[in-house]
Formats: C-alpha cells, sequence, structure tokens
C-alpha cells in the first residue's frame, strides 16, 4: 500500500462516516500538491523519506483528525477547568477528613496491627479519591461536550464567591479558629443571642455552607450507592479480634428513602448556590426535607435493631431503645466493657443518643426555616 494512502486510512479512521470521503478526498489533494511541488523543485521523484518527512510536516493523523472534527477539542475546556479543579481539591478535603476520621477510629478500638490499619486507609483514600476524580472529569465532559453551561456558570456576583474558600486548606484552618474565637467571646457577658446570630447571616454564609454540605452529602451518595468504600467501616477490631459490623434489616428497607433524602439536601443546596437571594423558597425546600428526614429518623429508631456484631459464633446487637435515653447511663459511658457485649451496648447508647439529637436538630430547622420564611 502506498505510504499516503496508509496515511489517509489512518486519519479516515478517526472520522465520521457522514464527513469522511470529503475531508479525505481534501486532504489528498493537499498532500500530492505538496509532493508534486516538492518532486518539481528537486527535479526527481521523492524518496518514501522524503514522503514521509512532507506526512509529518503535515502532523499525525490523530491530530489533523482533530482539525476536521466537530465539537470540542478537549475533555474539559480551559472554561470549566477551573470549576472541575475545585471541585476536586475541595472533594479531596472532605475524603481526606473522612477518612482520618475512620482511621481514627480504627486505631483506639484497640487495633492489633496500626501500620496495616493505616496502610488500608490511605488505600481507600486514593480508591476514593480516584472514583471522585472520575465523577467530576465525567460530568465536565459531558458539559463540555454538549455546551452545558449552569446559569451559576454565567450569572455570579461578588458576595457569593465565600464558597470556594473551601478548596484552600488554609481557609478550612482559619474557619476553625474563627469559630473557636466566636465561642469563646460567647462566654462572656456581652454575647450575642444565637437566634439573632443566625438570623443576620448573609447570603454568603449560606453559600459557603451550601457548597460545604452539597460535596459532603455527595461524597455519602457515593458511598451509599457502593462507589466509593472506607475501610474500616465494615470490620472493627476488639480486644484484638476482628469483628464484622453487619448492617440490620432497616437499612436495605430504607435504601431508596435514604437515597433520595441526600439528594433532595443536595438539591437544596444546589438551589442555594444558584439563587442565594431566594430565602422564602430556599426556606420551603428546608422544611420539606426536614419532614422527610425526621420520618426516615423516626423509622430508625423505631426499628430497634440497627447492627449486628460478628466474631466466630459470638454475636452482638446493636440496637436502640427509650430508656438509654437517660444521663445516668451517659455519665457511666466510660466505665464500659470492653468487650463484644460492652462495645455493642456502649454504641448502642451513642447511636440511640445521636439519633435523639438529630431529631431535635431537625425540628429546629423546621422552626427555624418557617421562621425565615414568614419574614422573607
Amino acid at each position: 500500500m502506498d505510504m499516503v494512502e496508509r496515511y489517509l486510512e489512518a486519519v479516515a479512521a478517526q472520522l465520521s462516516a457522514e464527513e469522511r470521503d470529503d475531508i479525505v478526498a481534501e486532504l489528498r489533494d493537499l498532500i500530492l500538491s505538496r509532493v508534486e511541488a516538492k518532486e518539481e523543485a528537486l527535479g526527481r521523484p521523492l524518496t518514501d523519506v522524503e514522503r514521509e518527512a512532507i506526512l509529518k510536516e503535515i502532523g499525525h493523523p490523530l491530530v489533523v483528525a482533530a482539525r476536521y472534527r466537530k465539537g470540542p477539542d478537549s475533555l474539559i475546556g480551559p472554561e470549566l477547568f477551573p470549576y472541575w479543579l475545585y471541585g476536586v481539591k475541595a472533594g479531596l478535603l472532605i475524603l481526606l477528613v473522612v477518612s482520618g476520621i475512620g482511621l481514627f477510629i480504627r486505631l483506639i478500638s484497640g487495633t492489633a496491627d496500626a501500620g496495616q490499619d493505616i496502610a488500608q486507609a490511605f488505600h481507600g483514600f486514593f480508591g476514593s479519591g480516584l472514583t471522585l476524580i472520575g465523577a467530576l472529569t465525567l460530568a465536565g465532559a459531558i458539559m463540555e461536550h454538549y455546551a452545558i453551561r449552569p446559569k451559576w456558570l454565567t450569572d455570579w456576583r461578588v458576595k457569593d464567591l465565600g464558597a470556594f474558600g473551601l478548596s484552600d486548606p488554609s481557609w478550612w484552618g482559619a474557619s476553625v479558629k474563627s469559630a473557636s474565637d466566636r465561642i469563646g467571646a460567647g462566654a462572656g457577658p456581652a454575647r450575642r443571642p444565637m437566634w439573632r446570630t443566625r438570623a443576620m447571616r448573609s447570603p454568603r454564609d449560606f453559600g459557603a455552607e451550601a457548597a460545604f454540605s452539597f460535596l459532603a452529602v455527595g461524597l455519602f451518595v457515593l458511598w451509599w450507592v457502593g462507589l466509593v468504600h472506607f475501610p474500616g467501616l465494615s470490620a472493627i477490631r476488639i480486644d484484638g479480634d476482628l469483628v464484622s459490623v453487619s448492617p440490620a434489616p432497616i437499612w436495605a428497607v430504607l435504601f431508596a428513602p435514604i437515597l433520595l433524602y441526600a439528594l433532595g439536601q443536595m438539591g437544596i443546596d444546589l438551589f442555594t448556590l444558584i439563587r442565594p437571594q431566594a430565602a422564602r423558597m430556599r426556606a420551603v425546600l428546608a422544611i420539606l426535607v426536614a419532614v422527610a428526614g425526621l420520618w426516615l429518623t423516626w423509622n430508625i429508631f423505631e426499628a430497634g435493631h440497627w447492627f449486628t456484631l460478628s466474631v466466630g459464633a459470638e454475636q452482638a446487637r446493636i440496637a436502640g431503645d427509650g430508656v438509654l435515653l437517660d444521663f445516668d447511663r451517659l455519665r457511666e459511658l466510660r466505665n464500659g466493657e470492653r468487650d463484644l457485649t460492652g462495645v455493642a451496648s456502649t454504641l448502642s447508647l451513642i447511636l440511640t443518643w445521636a439519633l435523639a439529637i438529630s431529631a431535635v436538630s431537625l425540628v429546629y430547622t423546621i422552626v427555624a426555616n418557617a421562621w425565615r420564611a414568614v419574614r422573607a
């Protein structure tokens, strides 16, 4: 086969069938005209090396085909790349925090091999990070290919830019310090009422919270559907024994409602980022999601059985009951046994109180947002 024809076939393989013939014909004319001009200048036929040099001047078949191909020339273009980079940085920071918490839990649970736990934490972080980057890249590629540009990409305001500090580690440190200072100052006689402080928050504050919440809940959704895995959640060590943690049937029953609840929260966060000034609509949506959260919390609490700890033939249930909502039991928490039954009892107490606090928080969310909806 002639060298030129082989080159043209390589280019044609990268083009769509509808436009392939016309482009190849145009490219063939270009190549042959250059060959003829070179032969006329030299006064002799070109050697294979000289023909190949002309083809190299025109470019690699992949590059040449890209010049004729319709659509974007890159997976994520320069307009979307900064947003992609922000999502990657902020998401990886959240992943790092979650992995650190999981590692901390494993280390304080009496692990027999801390080095292995640390290695598994790093493995889980890198695996989850690659999944996160892949998901963001896929979303960015779809937006680039179909020229999708959400309103918040173009219709932005300076006062809504506070959320972008989430991708800066120093911003997190400054935020923690600022929160500590506010708590310390709040202990003095000039402390401002909490309800008044929250009511005076600016749209920028809501935007920063919404951005963090969107990324955090999005990470939970990826874990909930099995796309992201965190080591240390399915097994813990108690007195050197590896104990498996099995979910109770209630989690399978509520799998879809919990997923919808999380997606609803992400929808509110996205709405807050796009329309930070729509206070009344945001409050109404938050009330609806909080009511759904209360329903989920009640059903989880009513199920009673949440997890099962197993080591060999021995099992212990992590289960809740209203009698655990006793402050005297909390005071005795540090005196709990370190065996399988004792750890299960301790976790039962902690999760029962966590659900109770969650319910109170959701009720407060409903009341606070009802007040905002009235005042907006």
